[in-house]
């Protein structure tokens, strides 16, 4: 099967663009000029008049979690929710239309946002919605939820549980569980979570690649898999049927284990299970830290805005050295989720003694918010890769001066300051904390405002990088993540046919519309997957 792309604005690398593009089957055949190229439409099965629009690599979001969007999509939806009486109605709304879950789940919910209180919820708050069965809502960053009483009940959590490592419950002044669980300690709500079949997976990843394809999403990079979990092997024996299908998004996995003997296991019975280019094994992927919004990341100083506390260390640096010294020695890349200050200077510590010279596994660090120039300056010595997601901008822009204060937020979310000191960067979304926009992505990072332009002139403006910069570091970046730079992330001959076309000249755009681009269409393999 070859297909010719022509009459377009194909964009190859900063400042260098061609207008036809010749596939064969998966690969690349050739690019160049319409001249170039006008001979070879004869041969061509399939050619299509890109009308002058612009062409850009397949999106590769490098750490999200896949699966999790999907299932989101699935219970009660709580983003954007201005008040606690909205979350209180929003899952009132969703029982009127599924009634009498055995477990009511949500997400997104984010006291920020809240006009009335500006407060966590708690389980009076969800026992307003009912108190028949268990209501579990996440927070948006995933680090902390809330339940209600029947929940604490149905998981025997009360004042005489004991506290988990690396995690917290809230207790009210008599001892009593608020309902309010942070990191590790949402392990005590284990038993409510539902095990979807593998043939529910397998649904949920049609559905979600469907949905990822339509922002031009042609990789991700996915924190899904927990071995040791109960349920994993459903989880992934559906990615093993979906990339045996006609699968439309390419996953590399970023691996979870329960404990480091399961990792051990893993490693004796083959961790590298690749079998496609649509389903390959990654790093192992750990958390030292929470997030900022929830006060759990790690940080060195105090919170501004909160003194009694510096976050949650999830991983003692013990732990974490064991973890990582395990998987360096068997030759397997590490990212590892890291957002204050004190969990990358943990990280980076531990990285320190494994990486010698060169960084040949490419173990890096995911998020990377909360810097000063001296702790760029480690990543940019050892070569560690920063997985960062300008989207959170959206949101953090309004609360890190207050979290951490000036002076550390004028140095993170750096990503100007990452380009000129050679750190390698990929970006991503981490969905389903944000949604699979990219160009809301790209936006934050090329504008460094919210989604409706705030603040005027940018959010320590000096911190911006340029349109190719962004394009450049949510494709070829997160080829590199993936060691697949070879394949990924550029439109030249040889490579993977995994391409987007958009529906306005991104490049000769105000900025400031750049959030407003839409896909026209995706190519994923070879194979048209999406069209507007």
């Amino acid at each position: 099967m070859k297909t010719l792309l022509y009459n377009g604005n194909i964009y190859q690398d900063r400042d260098m663009f061609a207008q036809s593009i010749l596939i064969e089957d998966n690969r690349i055949i050739t690019v160049g000029s319409d001249d170039d190229l006008f001979a070879l439409r004869e041969e061509a099965n399939l050619c299509v008049d890109l009308q002058g629009r612009t062409v850009v690599p397949g999106f590769n979001d490098s750490h999200q979690h896949f699966l999790m969007s999907a299932i989101a999509f699935t219970t009660v939806d709580l983003y954007g929710s201005d008040s606690i009486q909205t979350v209180i109605q929003r899952g009132k709304d969703f029982l009127s239309t599924h009634p009498s879950p055995s477990v009511l789940f949500g997400r997104g919910w984010n006291q920020d946002y809240f006009t009335d209180e500006s407060r966590l919820l708690n389980r009076q708050d969800l026992d307003k919605i009912s108190s028949d069965f268990p209501i579990v809502f996440s927070r948006a960053c995933g680090h902390v939820v809330v339940c209600n009483s029947k929940a604490l009940e149905v998981c025997q959590v009360s004042s005489n549980t004991l506290q988990i490592d690396g995690g917290h419950f809230d207790v009210d002044p008599a001892g009593e569980p608020t309902g309010v669980f942070r990191e590790n300690a949402m392990v005590l709500l284990g038993s409510l979570q539902s095990q979807p079949s593998t043939q529910d997976y397998t649904t949920l990843l049609d559905q979600v690649g469907a949905i990822a394809n339509s922002y031009g999403i042609t990789s991700v990079q996915s924190n899904d898999i927990n071995v040791g979990k109960e349920g994993y092997e459903a989880m992934e024996e559906a990615y093993r049927i979906y990339s045996s299908a006609t699968p439309t998004v390419r996953v590399y996995h970023q691996t979870s284990f329960i404990d480091v003997e399961a990792f051990e296991e893993r490693i004796r019975d083959g961790y590298h299970r690749s079998e496609n280019d649509f389903n390959r094994y990654g790093p192992l992927k750990l958390f030292v830290d929470g997030s900022l919004g929830a006060r759990t990341a790690l940080v060195r100083s105090p919170y501004a805005d909160d003194p009694s506390t510096q976050g949650i260390e999830c991983l003692t640096p013990e732990t974490l050295n064991e973890w990582v010294r395990v998987a360096d020695r068997n030759g397997i890349q590490v990212a590892i989720h890291a957002i204050g200050d004190q969990a990358m200077a943990n990280v980076l510590d531990v990285y320190e003694e494994v990486i010698h010279g060169s960084n040949e596994l490419r173990h890096g660090i995911i998020h990377c918010q909360i810097t000063d120039i001296p702790l760029l300056e480690r990543f940019a010595k050892l070569d560690v890769l920063a997985y960062v997601q300008p989207i959170f901008l959206h949101y953090d822009l309004h609360i890190v001066e207050d979290r951490v204060g000036k002076p550390l937020a004028s140095t993170s979310y750096a990503f100007q300051t990452m380009e000129k000191l050679g750190i390698r960067t990929a970006y991503g979304t981490d969905s389903p904390v944000e949604g699979f926009n990219v160009f809301h992505c790209i936006h934050c990072a090329v504008n460094r405002q919210d989604l409706s332009l705030f603040p005027e002139g940018g959010f320590y403006p000096q911190e911006r990088v340029d349109l190719a910069t962004a394009i450049d570091r949510y494709t070829l970046g997160g080829a590199y993540a993936s060691f697949d730079e070879h394949q990924k992330g550029r439109l030249y001959p040889g490579y993977l046919a995994d391409l987007v076309v958009l529906d306005r000249s991104i490049f000769d755009l105000d900025p400031t519309l750049i959030k407003e681009v839409k896909v026209e269409m995706t190519m994923v393999d070879g194979r048209i997957v999406y069209q507007r």
